[in-house]
């Protein structure tokens, strides 16, 4: 893992922090062109809440906040950001897209996870 300085913030970049599958990296491309955007990341973030003690956030982000990881993916180079707080809990997490009649959405496979509520927003 290597640090870059944007301004005055320290963004690490990340070869292993966290994994973005191709289908979830093309959606994610995919978003970003349909808003005509090409100057965010995807940040996904771990807060309180939810049944299990924590949830998962995804949403796109122009920010480089300190103490950033950042991992890139795919020929698109899509930005994937994680703050560091969220860092730890997300180490070996993998993220997918699935389209299916059952699902539709961004899902989370994370090894750190002790478990999660029945509906799949929240992990311990």
């Amino acid at each position: 893992m290597s640090t870059e300085t944007t301004g005055t913030t320290d963004v690490k970049i990340s070869t292993a922090s966290i994994a973005l599958t191709d289908v979830a990296a093309e959606k994610v491309s995919s978003l970003l062109k349909q808003e005509g955007r090409d100057d965010l990341s995807l940040r996904v973030a771990v807060q309180p809440g939810g049944c299990s003690g924590l949830r998962y956030q995804l949403y796109f982000d122009d920010r480089n906040l300190d103490g950033d990881t950042l991992t890139e993916f795919g020929a698109a180079k899509v930005r994937v950001v994680t703050d560091k707080m969220s860092t730890p809990y997300l180490m070996g997490a993998t993220i997918d897209f699935v389209d299916t009649i059952e699902k539709q959405g961004f899902t989370i496979d994370n090894p750190n996870a002790g478990g999660s509520c029945a509906c799949g927003d929240s992990f311990n």
